[in-house]
């Protein structure tokens, strides 16, 4: 089974459900994270500061080309990871994202209407995922520091996952568009 179902359907659901966020991004851009939550590979993913020990989905790795992103160009997300249950029709994220102190969204997103962004469907067999997107991104986005958390539960709510990814972007040169 393809990980586009559980690491690209999330990643996509963090990075592409309904609004588009424009970053300008130079030499100064920075990631921000916290090494005992990172998640391996070269991205801004990294866990929620939660007990994931029960989470359905255990990724492995997520690697972002080119990481930062870079905004008119292609980025390429690939994740492995491994699901320990099936997931059903009903899973949902709970979705915010932040502009500095600001909450720019808090929404709820359809989990299988999103993985469809990774041409994954309801039910997510259990096993063993690797996924590839490629997505353009285009736009402007305000400098400053972005914050996107995306909490994922089952239709029973049990969870499947708590992704979190901070970004600092300052005045530059290079546009960076992050789609949420």
């Amino acid at each position: 089974m393809r990980f586009s179902t559980a690491i690209v359907g999330l990643l996509s659901a963090t990075v592409a459900p309904t609004r588009t966020f424009n970053i300008f991004a130079d030499a100064k851009q920075s990631v921000l994270s916290d090494d005992d939550l990172k998640i391996p590979g070269d991205s801004p993913l990294e866990y929620c500061e939660a007990d994931h020990q029960d989470d359905i989905l255990t990724i492995k790795e997520v690697v972002l080309a080119p990481n930062p992103p870079q905004a008119g160009h292609d980025l390429i997300i690939q994740a492995k990871g491994e699901i320990s249950k099936d997931i059903e029709d009903g899973a949902y994220i709970l979705l915010t994202v932040k502009y500095g102190l600001i909450k720019l969204i808090s929404t709820t997103a359809d989990l299988c209407e999103q993985i469809a962004n990774v041409e994954l469907e309801c039910p997510v067999k259990k096993g063993e995922l690797e996924i590839e997107k490629v997505v353009s991104l285009p736009g402007e986005i305000p400098p400053g520091k972005y914050t996107v958390f995306a909490d994922v539960y089952t239709k029973d709510d049990e969870p499947v996952t708590c992704l979190k990814a901070t970004v600092v972007f300052s005045i530059g040169a290079n546009i960076l568009n992050l789609e949420l």
